[in-house]
């Protein structure tokens, strides 16, 4: 088999062509700018996480902007007015204090306030355009399908900070294509959203006119890859049936990633730990994804020596990591949940499990068994349940016929009112407020702090003992030493 593609380049039509290695797109913001860049830089696919992205610009903004990158990046925002009122309402000059709540953000909806969609917009534009700067290498930006209510505006945003490649998974991403296309083309787009309780004939959308936005006839924007992250052949196969759902490839990832894993195949069993059953038929086939005649990249237990090299042997185009890049030097992962995680891998102490329960979306989530964290039953029992910021509420079918929004992991009182079934909130975690304050950005409480919550991959072991020996004085491995490790060179010969 030959050597992996070149790093990146160009297609005949000026499309980006997609490298062999792909970083994953991780948590909320634990795939920032500056992790993305890094990687772009070397020449691969660098990803940032767009999930809750105008949360965590809410909360930059709120701790001063350090370095002033978010104002610099919104500077360069094509349209005026935005940057001046998302400035105004959430902009502190010098930083809150630390015993100072952070500002809210409006909750999503079908039908969202400009200011919200104002901010969506240009916080994705800014990730993008930050992740962007300096190189010429490819950037991605990475969505949940679970998570609707914002994505037409999102995505907008990173379109017009030239995003090359759009990722999506947790769920069925078969509007994407289309949703793309109109973007690009500067038309108003209309997105379906899925709401509990609705009728087969009644559709719910919500709606973006970019032309709105400008005062004037939207610029057409160019189309980036889309590339849908899947778990089996099967929902390849289902999305390749129409020329309106294919992408232009897919992730297959398996169930050993971080972060949501798509359930066991058939019914649901639990072993003696309570975690899901997998077995062969949720294996990934190379053969069967070849066949498709579409690139596909490998996922989850992919971050060993040489991986890169073993996957396009197998038919892939590449592969994606995620754990190796969310322990390194460039991630925004906390300093100090780093160093947790990598001393009890190196102690043999270090626990990765697939919890049923916890993610509000109804997806097996991945949490590693961190004292002090909401993996920690103490802490997510002593935890007020809140549901704040939204991301992972089900839109729902009121008595009344009005579209409401309830959320698992939010009271169980509350939810149950909504009409949700009082089951369904046990065990659930509030990943929302978890994974910011995973990167530094949790909400102040009369409390204190919100708790955190760490997601990696089952081989979260195996890849603290190849990496750890690369470690610099900081005690963490670059991006650089990840690259190296997966193409099996020294680092001096990555990108």
């Amino acid at each position: 088999m030959a050597d992996p593609l070149p790093p990146t380049g160009t297609t005949a039509t000026g499309a980006v062509e997609l490298p062999a290695l792909i970083q994953g797109g991780m948590g909320i913001g634990v795939s920032d700018w500056r992790l993305a860049r890094e990687v772009g830089r070397l020449g691969h696919l660098g990803v940032v996480s767009g999930t809750a992205l105008d949360a965590v610009h809410v909360r930059r903004l709120g701790d001063g902007d350090p370095g002033g990158h978010l104002r610099r990046a919104y500077a360069r925002f094509p349209v005026p007015g935005v940057v001046e009122r998302v400035l105004e309402r959430w902009f502190v000059p010098g930083g809150r204090e630390p015993t100072e709540a952070y500002r809210d953000v409006p909750l999503g909806t079908l039908d969202p306030p400009a200011e919200l969609r104002e901010l969506t917009i240009l916080a994705n534009f800014a990730e993008v355009w930050l992740a962007k700067e300096g190189h010429d290498g490819p950037i991605g930006v990475n969505y949940l399908e679970k998570v609707q209510l914002p994505t037409p505006f999102a995505v907008y945003g990173a379109m017009l900070a030239g995003v090359d490649a759009v990722l999506v998974g947790a769920g069925i991403p078969t509007q994407l294509p289309r949703l793309l296309d109109d973007v690009a083309a500067g038309a108003p787009v209309s997105y379906r959203v899925t709401v509990a309780g609705a009728g087969p004939d009644t559709e719910h959308t919500t709606r973006l006119d970019p032309a709105e936005l400008f005062g004037r006839a939207a610029p057409r924007l160019p189309r980036p890859r889309f590339l849908a992250i899947v778990s089996s052949v099967m929902l390849a196969t289902y999305l390749t049936k129409s020329e309106a759902t294919t992408p232009d490839g897919f992730v297959v990832e398996a169930h050993d990633a971080g972060g949501h894993n798509a359930p066991p195949r058939g019914r649901l069993r639990l072993d003696d730990d309570g975690e899901p059953i997998y077995g062969p038929r949720d294996d990934a086939d190379p053969a069967a994804m070849t066949a498709l005649g579409l690139p596909f990249w490998l996922a989850g237990g992919w971050a060993r020596a040489g991986a890169v090299h073993e996957a396009r042997a197998l038919g892939a185009h590449g592969i994606q990591v995620g754990t190796a890049f969310a322990l390194c030097e460039e991630s925004a992962l906390r300093d100090d949940l780093k160093a947790a995680v990598v001393d009890a891998a190196l102690g043999d102490e270090l626990r990765v499990r697939t919890d049923p329960l916890a993610s509000p979306s109804g997806f097996p989530f991945k949490v590693v068994d961190l004292p002090g964290t909401l993996a920690d039953d103490g802490v997510r029992s002593e935890r007020r349940r809140v549901c704040d910021l939204g991301y992972l509420r089900t839109p729902y079918v009121r008595t009344d016929g009005d579209v409401g929004y309830r959320c698992p992991a939010g009271p169980a009182a509350g939810y149950v009112a909504k009409g949700g079934d009082a089951d369904d909130t046990t065990g659930r975690v509030c990943l929302c407020n978890g994974l910011l304050a995973t990167i530094g950005l949790g909400q102040v409480r009369c409390r204190g702090t919100e708790p955190a919550i760490v997601t990696t991959g089952d081989d979260a072991v195996a890849v603290v003992r190849a990496l750890a020996p690369l470690a610099g004085p900081s005690g963490r491995w670059s991006a650089a030493d990840v690259v190296a490790h997966l193409h099996d060179r020294a680092p001096a010969q990555v990108g």
